[in-house]
Protein backbone atom coordinates (compact mmCIF):
# COMPACT_ATOMS: atom_id res chain seq x y z
CA UNK A 1 0.00 0.00 0.00
CA UNK A 2 1.15 3.47 -0.87
CA UNK A 3 1.81 6.31 1.48
CA UNK A 4 -0.81 8.20 -0.33
CA UNK A 5 -3.42 5.39 0.05
CA UNK A 6 -2.33 4.62 3.79
CA UNK A 7 -3.68 7.59 5.72
CA UNK A 8 -5.60 10.33 4.95
CA UNK A 9 -4.25 12.93 7.54
CA UNK A 10 -5.63 16.01 9.30
CA UNK A 11 -2.30 18.02 9.64
CA UNK A 12 -3.04 20.77 12.72
CA UNK A 13 -0.15 22.80 13.66
CA UNK A 14 0.79 26.78 14.05
CA UNK A 15 4.22 28.38 13.99
CA UNK A 16 7.20 28.04 12.59
CA UNK A 17 8.04 24.78 14.62
CA UNK A 18 5.13 23.12 13.16
CA UNK A 19 6.49 24.07 9.56
CA UNK A 20 9.20 21.10 8.65
CA UNK A 21 6.65 18.35 9.45
CA UNK A 22 4.33 19.86 7.52
CA UNK A 23 6.62 19.82 4.57
CA UNK A 24 7.98 16.19 5.06
CA UNK A 25 4.90 14.80 4.94
CA UNK A 26 4.32 16.88 1.51
CA UNK A 27 7.42 16.08 0.43
CA UNK A 28 7.30 12.40 1.20
CA UNK A 29 3.82 11.89 -0.52
CA UNK A 30 1.42 12.00 2.89
CA UNK A 31 -2.63 12.44 1.58
CA UNK A 32 -3.03 15.76 3.72
CA UNK A 33 -6.90 16.14 3.39
CA UNK A 34 -6.65 19.62 5.14
CA UNK A 35 -4.86 21.67 7.65
CA UNK A 36 -6.18 23.24 10.73
CA UNK A 37 -4.10 25.84 12.11
CA UNK A 38 -4.64 29.11 14.13
CA UNK A 39 -6.73 32.49 13.00
CA UNK A 40 -4.20 35.05 11.48
CA UNK A 41 -3.05 37.50 14.37
CA UNK A 42 -2.13 41.21 14.52
CA UNK A 43 1.79 41.37 14.48
CA UNK A 44 4.11 43.87 14.88
CA UNK A 45 3.60 47.65 16.09
CA UNK A 46 1.56 48.19 13.45
CA UNK A 47 -0.35 45.62 14.37
CA UNK A 48 -0.08 44.21 10.71
CA UNK A 49 -2.50 41.10 10.41
CA UNK A 50 -0.29 37.85 9.51
CA UNK A 51 -1.11 34.61 8.88
CA UNK A 52 0.46 31.84 10.77
CA UNK A 53 3.62 30.06 9.15
CA UNK A 54 1.94 27.00 8.79
CA UNK A 55 -0.85 28.58 6.53
CA UNK A 56 1.78 30.30 4.10
CA UNK A 57 3.24 26.69 3.63
CA UNK A 58 -0.38 25.05 3.24
CA UNK A 59 -2.33 27.34 0.83
CA UNK A 60 1.91 27.47 -1.32
CA UNK A 61 0.47 23.23 -1.90
CA UNK A 62 -2.88 24.17 -2.44
CA UNK A 63 -4.40 22.34 0.99
CA UNK A 64 -7.68 23.38 2.25
CA UNK A 65 -7.17 25.67 5.82
CA UNK A 66 -9.65 25.89 8.63
CA UNK A 67 -8.87 28.69 11.11
CA UNK A 68 -11.65 28.21 14.08
CA UNK A 69 -10.92 30.80 16.86
CA UNK A 70 -11.86 27.57 18.93
CA UNK A 71 -11.05 23.85 17.21
CA UNK A 72 -14.48 22.84 19.39
CA UNK A 73 -16.34 24.98 16.85
CA UNK A 74 -14.80 23.04 13.55
CA UNK A 75 -15.78 19.38 14.51
CA UNK A 76 -18.42 18.86 11.57
CA UNK A 77 -16.10 20.50 9.41
CA UNK A 78 -13.60 18.11 10.39
CA UNK A 79 -15.34 15.22 10.60
CA UNK A 80 -17.14 15.85 6.93
CA UNK A 81 -13.15 15.32 5.88
CA UNK A 82 -12.96 11.68 7.43
CA UNK A 83 -9.50 11.81 8.67
CA UNK A 84 -7.51 8.59 9.53
CA UNK A 85 -5.01 10.13 11.26
CA UNK A 86 -4.65 13.17 12.97
CA UNK A 87 -0.93 14.64 13.45
CA UNK A 88 0.22 17.84 15.34
CA UNK A 89 2.45 19.75 15.94
CA UNK A 90 2.34 23.12 18.27
CA UNK A 91 -0.95 23.61 17.07
CA UNK A 92 -2.07 26.43 19.81
CA UNK A 93 -5.45 24.85 21.65
CA UNK A 94 -6.31 21.71 24.00
CA UNK A 95 -7.97 19.11 21.94
CA UNK A 96 -11.35 18.24 22.32
CA UNK A 97 -12.15 14.46 23.01
CA UNK A 98 -14.66 14.47 20.57
CA UNK A 99 -11.46 15.57 17.87
CA UNK A 100 -9.35 12.85 19.63
CA UNK A 101 -12.30 10.11 18.85
CA UNK A 102 -12.64 10.93 15.22
CA UNK A 103 -9.82 9.38 13.44
CA UNK A 104 -9.71 5.59 13.13
CA UNK A 105 -5.72 5.69 13.71
CA UNK A 106 -6.01 8.77 16.35
CA UNK A 107 -4.57 11.51 16.98
CA UNK A 108 -0.49 12.09 17.29
CA UNK A 109 1.72 14.66 18.62
CA UNK A 110 4.90 15.84 17.82
CA UNK A 111 6.26 17.88 21.09
CA UNK A 112 9.84 19.35 21.60
CA UNK A 113 10.40 17.52 24.96
CA UNK A 114 11.43 14.15 26.08
CA UNK A 115 8.44 13.06 28.12
CA UNK A 116 7.27 12.65 30.52
CA UNK A 117 9.99 15.44 31.23
CA UNK A 118 8.32 19.34 30.38
CA UNK A 119 5.09 18.19 29.58
CA UNK A 120 3.16 21.54 28.56
CA UNK A 121 3.40 25.11 26.65
CA UNK A 122 7.31 25.88 26.76
CA UNK A 123 9.36 22.88 26.48
CA UNK A 124 12.35 24.02 24.99
CA UNK A 125 12.59 27.46 27.03
CA UNK A 126 12.25 25.45 30.46
CA UNK A 127 15.10 23.13 29.35
CA UNK A 128 17.17 25.64 28.51
CA UNK A 129 16.17 27.91 31.35
CA UNK A 130 17.32 24.99 34.08
CA UNK A 131 20.59 24.26 32.34
CA UNK A 132 19.36 20.59 30.89
CA UNK A 133 22.42 19.79 28.36
CA UNK A 134 20.04 17.25 26.55
CA UNK A 135 16.22 17.62 25.19
CA UNK A 136 14.95 15.89 22.33
CA UNK A 137 11.37 15.35 20.63
CA UNK A 138 8.98 12.47 21.66
CA UNK A 139 6.29 11.33 19.40
CA UNK A 140 2.63 10.35 21.29
CA UNK A 141 -1.08 9.72 21.13
CA UNK A 142 -3.27 12.37 22.39
CA UNK A 143 -5.45 11.65 24.90
CA UNK A 144 -7.79 14.25 27.34
CA UNK A 145 -4.72 14.91 29.29
CA UNK A 146 -1.82 18.17 29.12
CA UNK A 147 1.20 16.10 26.95
CA UNK A 148 0.08 12.80 29.36
CA UNK A 149 -0.40 9.88 26.45
CA UNK A 150 1.61 6.80 25.61
CA UNK A 151 4.58 7.63 23.82
CA UNK A 152 5.12 6.01 20.35
CA UNK A 153 8.90 7.44 19.63
CA UNK A 154 11.91 9.28 20.73
CA UNK A 155 14.91 11.42 19.64
CA UNK A 156 17.65 12.91 21.96
CA UNK A 157 19.27 16.36 21.26
CA UNK A 158 21.54 17.99 23.23
CA UNK A 159 21.96 21.62 24.26
CA UNK A 160 25.01 23.76 23.80
CA UNK A 161 26.27 26.57 25.80
CA UNK A 162 25.94 28.68 23.25
CA UNK A 163 22.41 28.31 21.96
CA UNK A 164 19.15 29.80 22.87
CA UNK A 165 15.57 29.19 22.52
CA UNK A 166 15.85 30.26 18.60
CA UNK A 167 18.52 27.52 17.84
CA UNK A 168 16.85 24.65 19.46
CA UNK A 169 13.21 25.63 18.12
CA UNK A 170 15.10 25.36 14.83
CA UNK A 171 17.02 21.79 15.41
CA UNK A 172 14.05 20.48 17.18
CA UNK A 173 11.66 21.37 14.43
CA UNK A 174 13.47 19.46 12.03
CA UNK A 175 14.58 16.67 14.76
CA UNK A 176 10.60 16.11 15.14
CA UNK A 177 10.15 16.17 11.38
CA UNK A 178 12.79 13.48 10.72
CA UNK A 179 11.57 11.34 13.83
CA UNK A 180 7.68 11.56 12.01
CA UNK A 181 8.85 10.27 8.85
CA UNK A 182 10.67 7.23 10.65
CA UNK A 183 7.31 6.69 13.00
CA UNK A 184 4.51 7.26 10.58
CA UNK A 185 4.92 3.72 8.73
CA UNK A 186 5.42 1.87 11.35
CA UNK A 187 2.47 3.38 13.38
CA UNK A 188 0.52 2.81 10.18
CA UNK A 189 1.21 -1.17 9.55
CA UNK A 190 0.27 -1.02 13.53
CA UNK A 191 3.62 -2.69 14.15
CA UNK A 192 4.75 0.18 16.80
CA UNK A 193 4.26 -0.51 20.28
CA UNK A 194 3.51 2.81 22.47
CA UNK A 195 5.09 3.19 26.27
CA UNK A 196 3.05 4.44 28.93
CA UNK A 197 4.29 7.65 30.43
CA UNK A 198 5.38 7.50 34.66
CA UNK A 199 3.46 10.48 35.72
CA UNK A 200 5.58 10.27 38.98
CA UNK A 201 8.37 11.28 36.70
CA UNK A 202 6.41 14.34 34.88
CA UNK A 203 7.04 18.25 35.17
CA UNK A 204 5.79 20.81 33.42
CA UNK A 205 6.63 23.85 31.51
CA UNK A 206 4.18 26.20 32.02
CA UNK A 207 3.60 29.55 29.52
CA UNK A 208 5.79 31.71 29.96
CA UNK A 209 4.17 34.85 31.52
CA UNK A 210 5.60 38.55 31.94
CA UNK A 211 6.60 38.07 35.86
CA UNK A 212 8.46 34.97 34.48
CA UNK A 213 10.52 37.15 31.67
CA UNK A 214 12.09 39.53 34.75
CA UNK A 215 15.70 38.75 35.78
CA UNK A 216 16.36 38.02 39.25
CA UNK A 217 19.99 39.54 40.14
CA UNK A 218 20.23 37.51 43.48
CA UNK A 219 20.39 34.33 41.51
CA UNK A 220 23.65 32.54 40.62
CA UNK A 221 25.63 33.89 37.27
CA UNK A 222 24.79 30.65 35.72
CA UNK A 223 21.14 30.67 36.10
CA UNK A 224 20.82 34.38 34.98
CA UNK A 225 22.77 33.21 31.73
CA UNK A 226 20.39 30.24 31.06
CA UNK A 227 17.60 32.54 31.89
CA UNK A 228 18.32 35.06 28.96
CA UNK A 229 18.70 32.42 26.63
CA UNK A 230 15.53 30.20 27.19
CA UNK A 231 13.84 33.58 26.42
CA UNK A 232 15.75 34.65 23.29
CA UNK A 233 14.24 35.72 20.76
CA UNK A 234 11.25 35.61 21.86
CA UNK A 235 9.85 37.20 24.42
CA UNK A 236 13.18 38.47 26.11
CA UNK A 237 14.48 38.67 29.42
CA UNK A 238 14.35 42.19 30.99
CA UNK A 239 15.17 44.14 34.06
CA UNK A 240 14.73 47.68 34.66
CA UNK A 241 16.92 50.81 34.47
CA UNK A 242 15.18 54.29 35.74
CA UNK A 243 12.15 52.77 35.64
CA UNK A 244 11.79 51.28 32.77
CA UNK A 245 11.98 47.99 30.90
CA UNK A 246 15.77 47.34 30.05
CA UNK A 247 16.16 43.72 27.60
CA UNK A 248 19.24 41.57 27.81
CA UNK A 249 19.15 39.43 24.44
CA UNK A 250 22.90 37.59 25.40
CA UNK A 251 25.80 37.51 27.66
CA UNK A 252 28.86 35.80 28.14
CA UNK A 253 29.20 32.02 28.79
CA UNK A 254 30.43 32.65 33.06
CA UNK A 255 31.36 28.93 32.77
CA UNK A 256 34.03 29.94 30.25
CA UNK A 257 34.99 33.57 31.10
CA UNK A 258 35.34 36.14 34.15
CA UNK A 259 33.57 39.10 34.17
CA UNK A 260 35.65 42.00 34.89
CA UNK A 261 34.72 44.26 37.88
CA UNK A 262 33.61 42.05 40.10
CA UNK A 263 32.63 43.15 43.48
CA UNK A 264 31.29 41.00 46.25
CA UNK A 265 30.19 43.99 48.16
CA UNK A 266 27.97 45.10 46.04
CA UNK A 267 24.40 44.52 45.93
CA UNK A 268 22.97 41.94 43.43
CA UNK A 269 21.72 43.87 40.00
CA UNK A 270 24.80 46.87 40.60
CA UNK A 271 26.75 47.59 37.27
CA UNK A 272 30.61 47.04 37.84
CA UNK A 273 31.61 48.08 34.69
CA UNK A 274 30.46 50.25 32.09
CA UNK A 275 33.26 51.51 29.95
CA UNK A 276 35.54 50.27 27.19
CA UNK A 277 32.80 48.17 25.70
CA UNK A 278 32.25 46.16 28.63
CA UNK A 279 28.88 46.01 30.39
CA UNK A 280 29.46 43.62 33.68
CA UNK A 281 26.29 43.46 36.45
CA UNK A 282 26.23 41.95 40.13
CA UNK A 283 24.72 38.39 40.30
CA UNK A 284 24.34 36.28 43.72
CA UNK A 285 27.50 35.05 43.01
CA UNK A 286 29.48 36.91 41.24
CA UNK A 287 29.04 38.84 38.28
CA UNK A 288 27.81 38.21 34.31
CA UNK A 289 29.18 40.17 31.24
CA UNK A 290 26.17 41.41 29.16
CA UNK A 291 26.90 41.12 25.45
CA UNK A 292 23.43 42.57 23.42
CA UNK A 293 20.95 44.73 25.48
CA UNK A 294 17.77 46.54 24.31
CA UNK A 295 16.45 50.10 26.06
CA UNK A 296 13.15 51.49 26.33
CA UNK A 297 12.29 52.61 23.38
CA UNK A 298 15.38 51.62 21.45
CA UNK A 299 16.10 48.75 19.16
CA UNK A 300 18.51 45.91 20.55
CA UNK A 301 21.99 46.50 20.13
CA UNK A 302 25.41 45.22 21.42
CA UNK A 303 27.18 46.39 24.21
CA UNK A 304 29.82 48.61 22.67
CA UNK A 305 26.91 50.42 20.86
CA UNK A 306 25.24 51.51 23.73
CA UNK A 307 28.32 52.43 25.87
CA UNK A 308 29.31 55.17 23.21
CA UNK A 309 25.93 57.10 23.32
CA UNK A 310 24.65 57.91 27.20
CA UNK A 311 25.33 54.76 28.28
CA UNK A 312 25.13 53.80 32.02
CA UNK A 313 26.71 54.54 34.57
CA UNK A 314 29.03 52.38 36.68
CA UNK A 315 27.43 51.86 40.46
CA UNK A 316 23.75 51.82 38.75
CA UNK A 317 21.32 49.19 40.58
CA UNK A 318 19.36 47.33 37.63
CA UNK A 319 16.33 45.89 38.56
CA UNK A 320 13.53 47.98 41.15
CA UNK A 321 10.42 47.32 41.13
CA UNK A 322 9.13 49.97 39.63
CA UNK A 323 6.63 48.10 36.56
Amino acid sequence: MTKQMAANILFMGTPDFAVPCLEALLHEGYSIKAVVTQPDRPKGRKKVLTPPPVKEVALKHGLPVLQPEKVKHALDEIAALEPDLIVTAAYGQILPKALLDLPRLGAINVHASLLPKYRGAAPIQYAIMNGDSVTGVTIMYMEEGLDTGDMISKVEIPIGREDDAGTMFDVLSHAGAKLLMDTLPGLLSGSLQAEPQNDEEATYAKTIKREDERIDWTRTSNEIYNHVRALSPWPGAFTTWNGEVFKIWSADDPEKTTAAGDDTKSAPGTVLQAAEGILTVRTGDGALRLKEIQPAGKKRMNVESFLTGKGIQTGTLLGGHEL
